[in-house]
């Protein structure tokens, strides 16, 4: 049996499977941000790319390495500096005196979840580095291009707060991440649970045994292509992206790659909930990570310390949500009813 049909005998109701017990894993970890998480790992599974956006010490890189080991994917983690070089990255030529040749050594980014931690740290030009992985799944380096294996995703974590020798992410790399997610501070009992089970385990790391692998994951995310999109579902998704632009507090709304962001959110989330189709609550839940990382406010708007989070939540409660029980135009036969 051939890759491809491996592929088409995993259903989405073993995407749910799956994917909860992935969750459960990480859980076990990762304590009380089960939404968070779910975020997280729908974004995976819609095969994008994730900026974890949160105060220091909140969980981010061990969010990373907790899905890395329950997915069984290889991981690697990149720290951020302001001395870091593109080639650090990518890799780079080096001259081999046994074959009297140059040999490519390749960077961090040939893996399959990377860590790209505390992003905003590194220059522009090494930040673009990771442009091309990101969006084309390949590297160039000294005019030859590698292709990188899948699965290739990328988690970053960024400080919001801390400006002094960072550099913001430019627009053209924010769009590339597919969803931006913060945790917060946990609850109180939630604290208490983090410390009572490191006091458990008697040791600082903790190894998740992995529930999926790279093979299967890949299988995983095929079977999102099954969940069924209704017409009035992808209008709303228009509706609300379209609405960003319109808004009155937005200098520059999202693009359409954040339409597009929101149809596979909603289609991972539809999956996640067990559902081989999409109703308009999943689109309301991943509107705000999917969207308001795309959008740049108007300078006043900085003065009042508006959030963009804000201002999707506003085209939420504007937007009709669709009620419709029409099947999806784009489906073979498919007719309205």
């Amino acid at each position: 049996m051939n890759d491809a049909d491996q592929v088409q005998t995993t259903s989405v109701f073993e995407v749910a499977r799956l994917a909860r017990a992935v969750l459960d894993q990480v859980g076990t970890v990762v304590v009380g941000k089960r939404d968070a998480l779910e975020l997280v790992l729908a974004g995976i599974l819609a095969g994008g790319h994730v900026l974890l956006e949160d105060l220091p010490g909140l969980g981010k890189t061990l969010t990373a390495r907790s899905f890395a080991q329950a997915l069984g994917l290889d991981f690697r983690r990149l720290q951020f500096t302001p001395d870091l070089l593109p080639a650090d990255v990518t890799g780079s030529f080096l001259y081999d005196q046994r074959s009297a040749d140059f040999t490519f050594r390749a960077g961090p980014v040939f893996t399959n979840l990377l860590l790209a931690d505390e992003i905003n740290r590194t220059p522009p030009k090494t930040q673009s580095a990771l442009l091309e992985a990101m969006q084309e799944k390949q590297v160039s380096v000294e005019g030859v291009t590698y292709r990188l294996d899948p699965p290739f995703h990328v988690l970053a974590t960024a400080n919001p707060i801390e400006y002094e020798g960072t550099y913001p992410l430019p627009e053209a790399q924010l769009d590339r991440f597919l969803l931006r997610v913060s945790f917060g501070y946990p609850a109180r009992e939630e604290e208490w649970e983090v410390l009572r089970r490191r006091m458990s385990r008697r040791q600082e790391e903790a190894e998740l045994a992995p529930i999926v692998n790279a093979a299967r994951l890949r299988q995983m995310q095929a079977a999102l292509e099954d969940v069924v999109v209704e017409d009035s579902i992808g209008r709303y998704i228009v509706d609300l992206t379209s609405a960003t632009r319109e808004h009155a507090s937005v200098l520059v709304g999202a693009s359409p790659r954040g339409s597009l962001a929101l149809l596979l959110l909603a289609r991972a989330k539809a999956a996640l909930a067990g559902r081989d189709y999409v109703i308009p609550e999943d689109v309301k839940e991943v509107a705000a990570p999917a969207l308001a990382h795309r959008i740049t406010l108007r300078p006043e708007m900085w003065l009042r310390r508006v959030d963009p989070a804000f201002v999707v939540h506003e085209v939420l409660d504007r937007t009709p949500a669709p009620a419709s029980g029409a099947l999806p135009s784009y489906a073979s036969g498919a007719r309205a009813v």
